[in-house]
């Protein structure tokens, strides 16, 4: 998904990760602005890969079990979005995440929150 995307990752880091994601057409829905779906993709990729650098244990994975999304300003083609997803919560079982996209301008596009679960591979 995040290849053809076009995600690419700027930063990854234990209390913070970062990656862009052009709005073109694979991201835009029908009338050429950033589809909320293609927002939610970046913003569950960002917490999924944070929340898998959490863990210690070789056998276990992340796996999502819910996702919201605020959709607060339109981008349209042409543009770009950086995601910066931070751990809430990083526990044994459970983890919660929260995502911001932004756009070139850094204006606020889209705020997510993640839970993912910790189970076993």
């Amino acid at each position: 998904m995040g290849h053809a995307l076009g995600i690419e990752f700027n930063h990854v880091g234990s209390d913070k990760l970062v990656a862009s994601m052009p709005v073109n057409e694979n991201t835009v829905q029908p009338f050429g602005v950033l589809h909320g779906g293609a927002s939610v993709a970046l913003a569950e990729t960002l917490c999924s890969v944070g929340g898998w650098f959490q863990l210690d244990e070789t056998d276990k994975t992340v796996v999502g079990v819910e996702i919201n999304a605020n959709h607060i300003r339109a981008v349209r083609m042409g543009g770009e979005v950086t995601g910066t997803a931070k751990p809430v919560h990083v526990g044994r079982k459970i983890q919660v995440w929260e995502c911001e996209l932004r756009d070139e301008q850094d204006k606020l596009v889209c705020t997510s929150r993640c839970t993912l679960a910790v189970v076993g591979r």
